[in-house]
């Protein structure tokens, strides 16, 4: 239990400010299989067949219900996953891999042309065909869902063959086939759709290993493995059953006691909490999630209407220390590119790291006489259901303290906090949240463009040189003049100091090694906890 004392001991010394707290090395439960980019591996000499059960934090909670294409958080993918497939996907080194689409070739920079995957049918037994497709990749477009913003500048989608569909772009956009990995992509019935037969807000109907049998909302799903689904021999599990269980040490006794299978965890200190527990794993996911804190720009009576104010109080932030005193060692500082992704800037280098902390305090000052204010006493919301959040604050509340800038922490329940953070009248300073980071680092900058995120233009400013920059990066192939398009949002994304990415967010995943045997990727940029269970074997009966 040697890295649950060192956790605590970070946790407790918040008030005190630790500088220096990090975790040793991993123990048995966190050590990587000898295949590379895997957590773990399924045993495939299990040959099991049995009942599962699945316990999530929160369950998709969409204004659109159950429709794929409006959802826009993490749970809601996993559990549409279940269901429903996109034309590609994502592979343990965050490359796009085939899945409807067995292949694809692109032209030039602006055309893709996929060609579909045979012997591929909906669940109710009727056959996949380019209208589904076509259909399905038009209708997202013209959906004002979020997620639609992230497939960039599509020019038109047409069927080009009896297997085949080609989407032009209007100009060239490197994350297009990332963005196609995610469940808001996936390829719809738009036969049943377009007919009326099928409510996508009520049921769900799609080419996934799995059918809906139950649902009771915020309490559990019961999902059946599909018989039309074209790999259901090599599906295991009998019957999947997801409970909704937000409280964290309910889903831990529930993975000690065996209740539950598989469970996910935000609490990095899972990992020490589970050790020694017999029949139990516990590994950490490296996801390209990371908190942001958020500096109202927008208040023109607030001195963080000052860029200079907000640049000093970015150089006051230590994200070493943070990553250390909040999670232990086990999440890494990022910009705005996530760190865990190729390409990304390396946030030590950015301008507020260079500017250091030593000199935020006279910065600081200098720029409050210079925009008429004195002493500084700002408000830091947080939601309360994730405690990572009110930790990140207390370390925030100290080192902006040795700038002479009082924090006082209001933590809000999550409906609170979406009113007064993304409301149309934003009562806050200051505010931490987290992105998804996705698989290609170029994704998450266009919500630094108000005009394309929507929500964050309660409190952003419009920058028109920065909007500029993420397009450019977003055209260009990967590569060094890539990098170096991104090192520039990076560098004005932190100048600006409005929505300053913090560190990553680490994920843990438990589960019982005498109930199911799973393939778990390394890395995650979707959140997508669920992403191989068509691969996941379980025990044989005794």
């Amino acid at each position: 239990m040697r890295r649950r004392i060192v956790t605590l001991g970070c946790t407790a010394a918040l008030s005190a400010l630790i500088t220096s707290c990090s975790a040793p090395a991993a123990t048995e439960a966190t050590k990587s299989p000898k295949k590379a980019g895997f957590l773990a591996v399924a045993d495939t000499s299990a040959t099991g067949r049995g009942p599962l059960t699945v316990q999530l934090d929160y369950d998709s909670v969409e204004e659109d219900g159950l429709d794929p294409q409006s959802a826009d958080t993490a749970r809601s993918w996993s559990l549409g996953s279940l269901v429903y497939e996109p034309l590609v996907t994502v592979g343990p080194d965050f490359s796009i891999k085939p899945l409807l689409a067995s292949s694809w070739t692109q032209p030039d920079a602006t055309t893709y042309v996929f060609t579909l995957r045979k012997g591929v049918t909906f669940s109710n037994g009727r056959a996949l065909t380019t209208a589904d497709v076509v259909g399905s990749l038009q209708r997202l477009l013209k959906l004002p869902a979020p997620y639609a913003r992230q497939l960039g500048p599509v020019a038109s989608v047409t069927a080009t063959g009896p297997d085949q569909v080609t989407v032009k772009l209007s100009r060239a956009y490197t994350p297009f086939l990332a963005a196609l990995a995610n469940t808001p992509a996936a390829i719809l019935p738009m036969k049943e759709v377009n007919d009326g037969s099928l409510d996508l807000k009520k049921e769900m109907l799609g080419t996934g290993p799995f059918t809906v049998k139950e649902h009771k909302q915020d309490q559990h799903w019961v999902f059946a493995p599909s018989t039309s689904y074209r790999d259901a021999a090599r599906l295991r599990i009998s019957e999947l059953k997801v409970k909704i269980v937000p409280q964290e040490t309910t889903r831990l006794a529930a993975l000690r006691n065996g209740s539950a299978d598989f469970v996910f965890f935000n609490n990095i200190d899972t990992l020490d909490q589970l050790s020694g527990t017999r029949n139990a794993k516990a590994v950490s996911q490296r996801n390209s999630d990371f908190y942001y804190l958020i500096q109202n720009a927008k208040n023109k009576n607030s001195p963080l209407a000052n860029q200079k104010v907000r640049f000093a109080l970015n150089s006051a932030l230590d994200r070493g220390q943070i990553a250390s005193v909040a999670f232990g060692g086990k999440t890494q500082p990022t910009g705005v590119t996530p760190t865990v992704l190729p390409g990304a800037c390396d946030p030590k280098k950015l301008p507020g790291a260079e500017a250091g902390t030593s000199s935020a305090r006279q910065a600081l000052q200098a720029a409050l006489k210079e925009a008429g204010f004195k002493d500084l006493t700002l408000r830091l919301a947080v939601y309360n259901s994730e405690p990572a959040n009110g930790q990140i604050a207390q370390v925030i509340q100290q080192q902006y303290a040795k700038a002479g800038v009082t924090v006082k922490i209001l933590k809000y329940d999550t409906s609170t906090y979406i009113s007064k953070i993304y409301g149309e009248k934003p009562d806050f300073d200051l505010a931490i949240s987290w992105f998804a980071g996705y698989v290609d680092p170029a994704m998450v900058t266009r919500w630094w463009n108000p005009e394309v995120a929507g929500f964050s233009a309660a409190f952003l400013n419009n920058d028109v040189e920065l909007n500029k920059l993420i397009d450019k990066a977003g055209g260009q192939p990967a590569g060094s003049a890539r990098n170096t398009s991104l090192t520039e949002v990076c560098e004005r994304v932190d100048t600006n100091a409005a929505m300053l990415p913090l560190v990553t967010r680490p994920a843990v995943i438990g589960y019982r090694t005498d109930k199911v045997s799973p393939t778990l990727h390394s890395n995650e940029g979707y959140g997508n906890i669920l992403r191989n269970i068509v691969d996941f074997t379980l025990p044989s009966a005794k």
